[in-house]
């Protein structure tokens, strides 16, 4: 049977093992990627219609550099979400947090294409990596 604080051992236990996407996160401020997110993907809706709030968008972002860098479609990419410590440590979500489905994905995949943001969130993504001197093959950052 788990105890009480065997949850924060696990997590603290996959941090010392420094997975790939804990380096990343501290060698990349992805925060630089915030402001362009939020201004271009902004809408007028009135957010007193009701409705489920929407996620981060520098969190959906950070799905879709999961997403490309383990070449996962939107249905793995929410299950891995769910199944991965690693995953959810990078998106700063906790264990109970609402995690967004494969829809909820594809969608923020196509407003970033029909705004055309994609394009330009990647390419400085991987100026970041250049910079940085990340090599980022497929499932790896090194």
């Amino acid at each position: 049977m788990a105890g009480l604080f065997d949850l924060e051992y696990h997590e603290r236990k996959i941090k010392q093992y420094q997975p790939p996407l804990s380096k990343l996160d501290k060698v990349i401020n992805l925060y630089i990627f915030k402001n362009t997110l939020e201004i271009g993907l902004a809408t007028n809706k009135d957010k007193a219609v009701g409705g489920r709030p929407p996620f981060d968008k520098l969190m959906m972002f950070k799905i879709l550099i999961l997403q490309r860098y383990y070449n996962l479609i939107d249905q793995q990419t929410e299950f891995q979400i769910n199944d991965r410590t690693s995953f959810k440590q990078f998106l700063n979500l906790k264990l109970g947090d609402t995690i967004p489905d494969e829809k909820t994905i594809w969608h923020f995949k196509e407003q970033l294409k029909i705004k055309g943001l994609a394009l330009k969130l990647f390419t400085l993504f991987a100026n970041r990596l250049i910079v940085n001197s990340i090599v980022a093959k497929e499932g790896t950052f090194a």
